[in-house]
């Protein structure tokens, strides 16, 4: 469906403009050979009140505003539809044809880091700096306070909203809180949604994938994402009864009165095959040795690089002469090349029945 029309659409998209957003995505969809019935295009609206996460197949991806380096994708999602979403100017990333991602609204609301740094500064006289935190909070670390003088950093190129003075004090307004969400709200506006790789790889190649993939989180989700029996909808439904067979062939699932039941250990087997398979392979390509983070481990190292596998994306964070491999997360790209530090959360053992598996995640402190 790419092919020559979705190789020409960036091109024709340049050459076009200026154009009304309107007349733009009109052109994308013309363009781009798809030419859906109206009923079967829309426009992702990360700002309209109840918009829900999409979940589809990337079939393209183009610029949509060429002088300020913003870009669009156009997503065939599991409600049938295909759906064109502006993603911004750092949203860019490379996606092979086939492969699928989920697009969720950024967050916008004050972060627990901005009461923090107000409380402190309240108790300051207006002013914060790490070593007034580690006093105000006898149980904060540096490092913790670091991550806390990086968000005011933020913070000041993008809106002013924070005054740094020359020995590193920051002067903090009383109105602190607004200016935080002044500056989400900047944020929003150059980069609307977080795309989130679920898979570099297409759909059929995940059914007998050695590894935990979307289609074994959604097999056990308590919400699924709801399915239309149309376009991609259609496609993520037969690789599900699909791969519903191959886990039974497996051991990991078994036909119980016409429901299935899943092994309670199912999620965490897949991803530890797929984990080690990865570890062991860059273990020989960096000449370094590999430890497993566990559930409520601290990590502390250098993000070096994502690494896609079969179950999706994982962080390489690099600790001395050793390296662990933790669930990949956007924030972590703006901190490539640098000291990170974070906890693991979560892996709740899998499913069975209907029992609810809860995702590994690895939360950074920044």
């Amino acid at each position: 469906m790419v092919g020559i029309c979705g190789a020409s659409a960036a091109l024709a998209i340049s050459s076009v403009l200026p154009q009304s957003p309107q007349r733009q995505r009109e052109t994308v969809f013309t363009i781009a050979c798809l030419a859906p019935a109206l009923a079967d295009q829309a426009i992702y609206d990360p700002a309209a009140p109840g918009t829900r996460p999409l979940v589809g197949r990337v079939i393209e991806r183009g610029l949509s505003d060429e002088l300020n380096d913003r870009h669009y994708l156009l997503v065939e999602a599991t409600d049938g539809r295909t759906h064109y979403v502006e993603i911004g100017g750092e949203n860019v990333d490379t996606f092979t044809g086939g492969a699928f991602v989920r697009i969720a609204p950024v967050a916008t609301g004050v972060r627990e880091a901005d009461h923090t740094v107000a409380a402190v500064a309240a108790a300051n006289g207006g002013r914060y700096d790490i070593d007034a935190h580690l006093e105000y909070d006898a149980a904060a670390t540096e490092a913790f306070a670091e991550t806390h003088v990086r968000r005011l950093e933020a913070m000041r190129r993008l809106t002013s909203g924070v005054t740094r003075e020359a020995d590193g004090t920051w002067i903090i307004a009383p109105d602190h809180l607004e200016r935080a969400v002044a500056y989400e709200a900047a944020r929003a506006a150059d980069r609307p949604v977080m795309v989130e790789a679920l898979s570099s790889q297409p759909l059929a190649k995940l059914i007998e994938a050695d590894a935990a993939t979307w289609l074994d989180r959604e097999l056990v989700a308590a919400d699924p994402v709801p399915l239309r029996d149309a376009g991609f909808g259609a496609d993520a439904r037969d690789a599900q009864a699909r791969r519903r067979q191959w886990l039974i062939a497996q051991g990991l699932a078994e036909e119980m009165g016409g429901q299935t039941a899943y092994r309670a250990d199912m999620i965490d087997a897949l991803r530890r095959r797929d984990l080690l398979r990865t570890a062991t392979q860059l273990s020989r390509e960096l000449g370094m040795a590999f430890t497993e983070a566990s559930d409520g481990d601290h990590i502390n190292g250098i993000y070096r690089r994502p690494v896609d596998t079969m179950g999706g994306r994982v962080a390489l964070i690099e600790k001395s002469r050793e390296f662990t491999l933790v669930p990949w997360r956007p924030v972590l790209d703006r901190h490539l090349g640098k000291n990170v530090s974070g906890i693991m959360r979560g892996e709740g053992g899998g499913f069975n029945g209907s029992a609810q598996h809860t995702p590994r995640t690895f939360q950074p402190a920044s």
